[in-house]
């Protein structure tokens, strides 16, 4: 079941929602930790900080250089039998814990494995928001038993960019018009959105989008932005409009009609 949660572009700026962060440090990088947690901050507050594994084993010793920067509590957890990943039932252990005793709005899974898929799906029964964090090789269930999936991979890169004050590295952008995948769903979500007149809202798109595709994130094709992905697909026709309550524009979109310039305005 899907959260019926409003999302913004890109699924973000929820407010200020209490979250719990519960990192499997045996299937996270500590690369990725400043853009987790700026990933994490745009839908609320990091209310619960937590990071669990055996932590006298020498490979972790680069989260440990990580814990108190960040001010995250380390969950020791020892590897009693080899082979068998105990770090796992104790993060399941503590969600549920946190689930019936904190007041949070949602839970924060940092993690590449398959074993937190029902956990991710128990706390959607509740109500709970849930943002998965992986790499692209984490299996599809878990992915789709989240409301939002993040893959790290971007959230290192990003981490990358914003240190010593280099500038973004400037990427051909992606010819779109040879994913399918991605043009079908653009398509439905702006058909899904559209008003009488064929015309759908951003925010509205992205919402569809996120909904039905929970990993799906324009950064993944080489975009900053939902919008920016939308335009470069050369699918609809763009329309820019003011907003009397922000000075910034308001992007609507339509279908391309037959004989109808690219990127036309409202008709």
């Amino acid at each position: 079941m899907k959260s019926n949660r409003n999302n913004s572009d890109d699924f973000g700026h929820q407010g200020q929602l209490k979250l719990a962060v519960l990192v499997d440090a045996d299937n996270t990088q500590a690369s990725i930790v400043e853009g987790l947690l700026g990933e994490i901050a745009k839908y609320g507050v990091a209310s619960v900080k937590r990071i669990y594994g055996d932590w006298t084993s020498t490979n972790l010793r680069s989260w440990k250089e990580k814990l108190l920067e960040y001010a995250i509590q380390p969950v020791q957890q020892f590897a009693y039998t080899s082979g068998k990943n105990s770090t796992d039932s104790a993060m399941i252990i503590d969600a549920m814990d946190l689930l019936y005793t904190e007041n949070l709005d949602g839970f924060c899974v940092v993690s590449s494995d398959s074993d937190f898929t029902r956990l991710a799906a128990r706390l959607r029964e509740d109500g709970k928001l849930v943002l998965g964090f992986g790499q692209k090789k984490t299996p599809k269930p878990f992915v789709a038993a989240c409301d939002k999936f993040v893959y790290t991979e971007i959230l290192r890169e990003n981490e990358d960019d914003s240190h010593g004050g280099r500038e973004p590295k400037k990427e051909a952008a992606p010819d779109m018009k040879g994913d399918k995948k991605i043009n079908t769903l653009l398509r439905a979500a702006v058909e899904d959105s559209a008003d009488e007149f064929g015309w759908a809202y951003l925010g509205a798109v992205g919402t569809y989008i996120a909904n039905r595709l929970p990993e799906f994130d324009s950064r993944n094709y080489g975009f900053r932005k939902l919008g920016d992905l939308i335009k470069a697909s050369g699918l609809f026709e763009i329309d820019e409009r003011d907003n009397p309550y922000n000075p910034g524009k308001q992007l609507y979109m339509r279908l391309l009609q037959k004989g109808s310039e690219k990127g036309g305005g409202r008709r």
